[in-house]
């Protein structure tokens, strides 16, 4: 009997989840991990999420979820951009690969999937924006696109 009673009172928790899971997105939006930085750093990157632009390389805002001020998105699949992120370690290698485009530093890593991944480099804040496959061919206008919001809302320097 006892398996029978808690077979019953399972059943609440079943169709709460079963009715959690209708809920959830499956629009095809993006999504993207937001970063947790210290106060100064999440003020810097609210001040960057102010003027960031509408379009990116012709694609229109499509912010992914969760909803954030220290992240972005546009087109789909979405580029990405995450504020606040954690200095990557490949900065500490000497071969890394890192180009400036329009008066910003970018530590560019190539993704075994074919994607890209792009952090600044010299700023109080590390901005990551990470290029699916499919926006690839497009080379840096992305990042055309996003030097004058970064140059503008986060300072040059060294993040700590």
């Amino acid at each position: 009997m006892d398996f029978f009673r808690h077979r019953l009172l399972g059943l609440p928790a079943l169709a709460l989840l079963i009715a959690a899971a209708g809920c959830s997105s499956s629009d095809g939006s993006p999504s993207a991990a937001v970063p947790s930085p210290d106060p100064k750093v999440t003020q810097l990157c609210r001040n960057l999420d102010k003027v960031l632009p509408r379009k990116v390389d012709g694609l229109e805002r499509n912010d992914p979820e969760p909803r954030s001020a220290l992240t972005a998105g546009w087109g789909s699949p979405a580029i990405i951009l995450r504020c606040g992120v954690v200095r990557p370690a490949e900065m500490d290698d000497a071969e890394a690969d890192g180009m400036e485009v329009d008066g910003v530093g970018w530590l560019l890593e190539k993704r075994d999937d074919g994607s890209f991944r792009f952090t600044t480099t010299l700023r109080r804040a590390y901005v990551e924006v990470s290029l699916p496959k499919t926006h690839t061919e497009g080379g840096v206008a992305p990042l055309v696109a996003l030097a004058p919001a970064v140059k503008k809302a986060i300072p040059k320097g060294i993040a700590d």
